[in-house]
């Protein structure tokens, strides 16, 4: 499939997912989550969604609650996203930021 496709697809299933889960879902713990990106395969058969939690909880936990929505939310991308076949949905916590923030307070710490 064009790239160019698959690109603007996977934009768009971010962008309801996100209106979804701050509209449509009640659980506290979906809330918390924001959507950073999405790898999205050519086929459109599977979707990697990263996320970050501002929640002080292990990320494994709040994956695992996560992906346990995923069936409801993939229900919900159905009714609103107009594909063939809705992809799979599998949420993986994304590290960068925190990454990030480590190497960020390294430097300040070798520059002083």
């Amino acid at each position: 499939m064009n790239n160019h496709k698959v690109d603007r697809i996977a934009s768009d299933i971010i962008k309801y997912l996100s209106n979804i889960i701050y509209t449509e879902t009640r659980d506290d713990l979906l809330k918390s989550i924001t959507l950073t990106d999405i790898k999205l395969s050519k086929d459109l058969s599977y979707a990697k969604i990263f996320f970050t939690s501002i929640l002080d909880m292990p990320k494994e936990d709040i994956e695992k609650e996560v992906n346990e929505a995923a069936p409801y939310l993939r229900g919900c991308l159905a009714k609103v996203i107009e594909i063939r076949n809705i992809p799979e949905l599998k949420f993986v916590y994304d590290e960068t930021i925190a990454y990030a923030t480590k190497i960020e307070k390294i430097i300040n710490e070798i520059n002083k």
